[in-house]
């Protein structure tokens, strides 16, 4: 507690995007900890600061709060929450078992639980008296981005992508690693996406628009298979050091696409446009050819 005491001060929105991701965390409280601290211990700052300005928080959630697997195809809306991830968790948690949980179990755990902290928090009948803000909450999935958070690091090489950006890089840009992973892993991830542009202008957006006060926010561009297709349209082809995977040409239109998000909410709310995954293939490739990748 404490620790965004003074970063909130003077301020008059604020926007919370830090959370722990990766898959190689052994105790879920790796992740869920910080997560949900984090999230909850900004809100508190906001709060014991009875002279603040700030008029809206803006966090950064995820479709791993919303989604559950199944075999059948699915459309999530903003009234799904992951609960099937926190099931799964306590099972191993009641055998003794807790560090054996998939990885991307524990990860998505640590966002349900965040996102659900935050809107206990805002509607709690203790704090909701003193809360002169309110809260939105952005719901992207695979986020797809170039490799520009790394322009300040002195000669940055693939392995130093976060996980997000690690895996595109690795499937779309590392034909020996995507060829190891199989055509049936490429074309039935089930992954949407969305460019990191846009998901900078949802929050922009969100902060902007008054009407998204209190709401929460399903943000996506889509399927996410396309984008092998789309690195291999291109012409002229990037002059990359590894060889682009190509798989089976056109098999995303066809794949069997269990997750899907609907989008009708963000779309009649904020009216956020998206960029295809051509473009963001072939920005993101651009980025890669000038590394030297």
């Amino acid at each position: 507690d404490g620790a965004f005491d003074e970063a909130v001060k003077g301020v008059d929105a604020i926007e919370h995007t830090a959370s722990p991701f990766h898959l190689n965390a052994v105790d879920p409280d790796e992740l869920i900890i910080p997560a949900v601290n984090g999230t909850v211990g900004m809100l508190k700052s906001v709060l014991k600061d009875e002279s603040t300005k700030v008029k809206r928080v803006v966090i950064t959630s995820s479709g791993a709060a919303v989604l559950r697997e199944d075999p059948n195809p699915l459309t999530f809306t903003e009234l799904d929450w992951n609960d099937q991830c926190l099931e799964i968790l306590k099972k191993f948690v009641d055998e003794g078992r807790k560090n054996e949980a998939p990885n991307m179990v524990k990860y998505r755990a640590s966002k349900t639980l965040a996102e659900r902290s935050a809107w206990e928090f805002v509607n709690s009948p203790e704090n909701q008296p003193r809360i002169k803000w309110d809260l939105a909450v952005l719901n992207p999935p695979f986020v797809s981005s170039d490799s520009s958070c790394l322009r300040s690091t002195k000669s940055p090489r693939p392995s130093s992508l976060n996980t997000s950006a690690a895996i595109f890089y690795n499937y779309v840009a590392d034909g020996a690693k995507a060829n190891a992973a199989g055509n049936d892993f490429l074309a039935n991830t089930g992954t949407c996406w969305i460019d990191v542009r846009d998901l900078a202008e949802a929050h922009a957006l969100a902060l902007e628009t008054e009407a998204a006060g209190g709401e929460r926010f399903i943000v996506s561009a889509g399927e996410c298979v396309p984008c092998f297709d789309a690195a291999n349209d291109l012409n002229p082809p990037p002059k990359l050091s590894t060889t682009l995977p190509v798989g089976v040409r056109g098999a995303g239109k066809t794949a069997k696409h269990v997750m899907d998000y609907s989008t009708a909410k963000a779309d009649r709310v904020l009216g956020l446009k998206y960029r295809s995954i051509a473009e963001t293939t072939k920005d993101t490739l651009a980025d890669y050819e000038a590394r030297g990748w």
